[in-house]
């Protein structure tokens, strides 16, 4: 274990914490993660089960004196958000995370940490692993790839877990109960482009946009933070309309889920506008400087000559098609929750833009805890590209979670919290998508919270846990079990 790591408390949770950032498990290649936690239940003898895509259950009985209390399912998810400043030498197939202590916040060098779902993971098998907690039966659900489209939680079959109450341990403010989400939907558009010769008389550039924070596309949308793809492309037309400019490439963002803190492009630019177009780029560098001041102001652009082979640009009408859709392209905050100002309804992510073998892919996200909302979201979206000529698919959509402000386990815990640290814990929706909402389409009687300890900047390399605040949500969790009622 990390000596840094190997002092904080509660030592089992952080011993399991640093055991999993030593283990690669980003979405989609979770194989290590998944053997790991099936040792794992093997050397505690415990009783453990894995479906046909990865998920996990394993379950423990109760303590003496507690067998005739609620079983209640401990559920995270086993993957983690793959992001690294580009000046990070780091695979996520191979490298551990390399966490560390930063005063009271766990942070990793150059990369996402992975507390997001890792910590709530580590308190489930902490749990699974102390003998000496009070407890009714436990059951805990280990899913997969939540981060890429929640695959996991869309394959869970009926009879799975056996619960009564389902305790989701992935949110991130201590201190807040959720019990509500937004549903999600992506929406992608094609465009194919003709490659054609790059004439003569033009210099080849690349003009990159970096220094945003970025963070989740949900919990983070209401903080007007800077999206790459946004900011280059505000370039890119004003290079296309005004200044000759063509383009042989685009690589902005890469998770649908992450506002995108980098974008770049390789461009050629007529040797007659180059100094007229840098002078361009420069003044959209001031203003998006003073735009974003005091909020993203960390975001620098750049544009420097190319040594690479760039001897092909795309075809001049599907650029225009593409500068101008993407500039149109609505992304942020759509609407609050009316009366409740300080709570995102509906919102979207641009996310994703690439150029490859003759194909550019926009890639947006759109929530809502308004399904007809989200729905006429993803329409507008929609529009706009057709309209542009692209070829547009919808993709990876999940369900809302319905607050149910009489949840027996909302009233425990409320008053466990209460009692323990003399303060009522504050009940929220959350603006972002949950496994809740699909596990409530399988298992409608489950009577489900989320919670978790204070995590900022998750899906960014400046990701960090609060490390007292990980003390706190592990003492309410325990507590949490020691109170649930009887069957």
């Amino acid at each position: 274990m990390s000596k840094e790591l190997s002092n904080l408390k509660p030592e089992k949770l952080w011993n399991i914490f640093q055991q999993i950032c030593n283990i690669p498990h980003p979405s989609k290649k979770e194989s290590k993660i998944i053997d790991f936690v099936m040792r794992f239940a093997e050397e505690h003898n415990l009783e453990a089960k894995k479906d046909s895509v990865g998920n996990i259950l394993i379950r423990k009985p109760a303590t003496v004196g507690m067998e005739n209390r609620k079983t209640v399912v401990l559920q995270g998810h086993l993957d983690m958000v793959p992001q690294k400043n580009n000046e990070t030498g780091h695979d996520f197939d191979k490298d551990p995370i390399n966490a560390y202590v930063d005063g009271d916040w766990v942070k990793a060098r150059g990369t996402t940490l992975g507390a997001d779902n890792g910590i709530g993971v580590a308190a489930a098998m902490a749990v699974l692993a102390d003998n000496d907690l009070k407890h009714g039966p436990v059951e805990c659900l280990f899913t997969v790839d939540e981060e890429t489209g929640m695959t996991g939680a869309f394959a869970l079959k009926p009879g799975f877990i056996k619960g009564n109450i389902l305790l989701n341990l992935d949110s991130e403010d201590e201190g807040e109960l959720y019990i509500g989400c937004a549903g999600g939907i992506d929406t992608n558009a094609f465009f194919k482009y003709q490659e054609e010769s790059l004439e003569t008389g033009y210099k080849v550039f690349k003009l990159s946009v970096k220094g945003l924070k970025g963070g989740h596309s949900g919990l983070d949308i209401n903080l007007g933070r800077g999206n790459a793809i946004k900011i280059l492309n505000r370039i890119l037309w004003y290079g296309v309309r005004d200044y000759g400019l063509r383009i042989c490439s685009v690589d902005g963002g890469s998770l649908r889920n992450a506002i995108p803190r980098e974008a770049e492009a390789i461009i050629a630019i007529p040797g007659t506008s180059e100094e007229k177009f840098l002078q361009k780029v420069q003044e959209i560098s001031r203003n998006t400087k003073n735009e974003l001041q005091t909020i993203d102001d960390g975001a620098t652009i750049n544009m420097s000559g190319y040594e690479g082979e760039s001897s092909t640009v795309a075809d001049q009408q599907t650029t225009q098609n593409l500068v101008r859709s993407v500039y149109e392209c609505p992304n942020g905050v759509i609407r609050m929750v009316p009366g409740m100002e300080d709570v995102v309804e509906t919102s979207t992510n641009l996310a994703v833009l690439r150029s490859e073998n003759g194909v550019v892919e926009v890639a947006t996200l759109q929530r809502s805890s308004v399904n007809s909302a989200k729905e006429d979201l993803c329409n507008m979206v929609r529009s706009v590209f057709e309209l542009a000529g692209a070829k547009v698919e919808h993709a990876g959509e999940y369900p809302g979670w319905n607050p149910n402000i009489e949840s027996p386990i909302l009233k425990t815990m409320k008053q466990v919290y209460k009692q323990k640290f003399g303060k009522t814990p504050e009940v929220k929706v959350i603006h972002a998508g949950l496994e809740c909402g699909l596990l409530g389409n399988v298992y409608p009687d489950l009577d489900m919270i989320s919670f978790g300890p204070t995590i900022k900047n998750p899906h960014s390399p400046d990701e960090a846990v609060n490390i007292p605040s990980v003390k706190r949500f592990w003492e309410y969790l325990v507590a949490t079990l020691e109170n649930i009622t009887e069957k």
